[in-house]
């Protein structure tokens, strides 16, 4: 479709369909509506950085495009001095474009240790807040091809397995919420061209230059390993490969919650039998955690070791209670009951 049928059919403002004459711009938003394809209203996450401001725009001509609602955060972590200015700044650069956004703060104490992983927690705990209250189930974020390369590694350095070596894509499910990239398959540097052909500006956060932080060194050595002939080719090879492995294990997770679990409503339990333990071992540790996740209402699963460790005990008749998840895990008898924690 041209840029002229465009314009016609969906009356996108002129100052955003200016930004679309440029050829390279017009080709990365073609790519992006492609990925993306939804047809239903969603929550943008915008930082400020060049992947953020390119995902801000570029939604944004989606939304006009198939007449959807898109809602707009600014989130500040208020972990450098100079955040909450920044946010201010890129609010009022929004708005030039005709993107209303709001700000949302990270309020309350921060985190010594595992600054960045409870950053990423604390955006997601913001922006489903505001998901439940408008109603909307989708939400998109900024990540883009580097940030699966990155999260590949960092999480095979760190001892994850399958399901956590390949959930790092295009659509994440958390309970009925669904989390998007549609820059996942965009180069950084082509986001970086649109943040500035489209706002001639994007922060820089100082932290991705220090070493201190895990994802900092695992960008440096994929710049070696890419000058080796690590390829996005090689990759996604990698990961399809992969995840064809991870389905045949989903059907059998499938089968055993379906066979072997009780969902009570009213309750609001999960009652399972002494046959879902007899499964192979990552089926049964799949359907736990997906078990408690569903009851919990958690962003994130619960600790890998966590659920080993109350796997092992029920098998080995030395469990009774235990919480978990914002879940209490108890064994009756030769039944395991998981419950709310109220």
């Amino acid at each position: 479709m041209s840029l002229k049928n465009l314009s016609v059919k969906i009356k996108i403002p002129k100052i955003l369909k200016n930004k679309l004459t440029h050829s390279k711009v017009n080709q990365i938003y073609k790519k992006f509506d492609k990925l993306l394809d939804i047809k239903d209203n969603f929550i943008v996450a915008v930082s400020g950085g060049p992947d953020s401001l390119a995902l801000a725009f570029l939604s944004k001509i989606y939304s006009i495009k198939n007449k959807l609602n898109a809602k707009y955060y600014i989130i500040d972590h208020k972990l450098r001095a100079e955040s909450t200015a920044e946010a201010k700044y890129v609010k009022k650069l929004l708005k030039k474009l005709n993107i209303n956004a709001e700000i949302l703060s990270w309020r309350g104490t921060k985190p010594e240790n595992n600054i960045q992983s409870s950053a990423r927690a604390k955006r997601l705990e913001l922006l489903f807040s505001k998901c439940r209250k408008l109603g909307i189930t989708n939400v998109l974020l900024g990540h883009h091809q580097e940030d699966l390369f990155e999260n590949f590694f960092i999480r095979m350095l760190r001892g994850s397995g399958l399901k956590g070596l390949i959930s790092f894509g295009k659509k994440t499910k958390i309970g009925n919420i669904t989390v998007l990239r549609p820059l996942i398959n965009q180069k950084k540097e082509d986001l970086i061209l649109v943040s500035k052909k489209v706002f001639g500006f994007y922060v820089t956060d100082p932290t991705n230059d220090e070493e201190k932080f895990l994802r900092v060194r695992v960008r440096k050595l994929l710049r070696e390993l890419k000058n080796d002939g690590l390829s996005q080719k090689k990759f996604n090879n990698t990961i399809v490969n992969l995840k064809k492995s991870n389905d045949a294990i989903d059907y059998y997770v499938y089968k055993n919650l379906e066979s072997n679990t009780f969902f009570s409503h009213k309750k609001k339990q999960i009652i399972i039998n002494d046959k879902f333990f007899d499964q192979p071992y990552e089926i049964v540790f799949r359907s736990l955690s997906d078990s408690i996740n569903l009851l919990g209402k958690n962003y994130y699963a619960s600790r890998g070791r966590k659920i080993d460790r109350v796997i092992k005990n029920i098998q080995k008749n030395a469990f009774l209670r235990c919480t978990l998840g914002n879940c209490i895990i108890e064994k009756v008898n030769q039944t395991v009951i998981i419950s709310e924690e109220r």
